[in-house]
């Protein structure tokens, strides 16, 4: 499971699963927003990746 922000470069190198990611400097976060809801964009990203991996 690779949770990136670059997705080309990923399957590029072969990843077999692929999970798209915020932003470059903060990829599962962004400190523009309330620490409530940067703690829920957190926690739907991990959860989309470990969904990944029970597909």
């Amino acid at each position: 499971m690779h949770v990136c922000t670059v997705t080309p470069i990923s399957k590029t190198v072969g990843a077999a699963r692929i999970s798209g990611a915020q932003a470059i400097p903060y990829p599962t976060g962004n400190p523009n927003i309330t620490v409530e809801k940067e703690e829920l964009v957190k926690r739907e990203t991990v959860i989309k990746a470990l969904n990944l991996l029970i597909e």
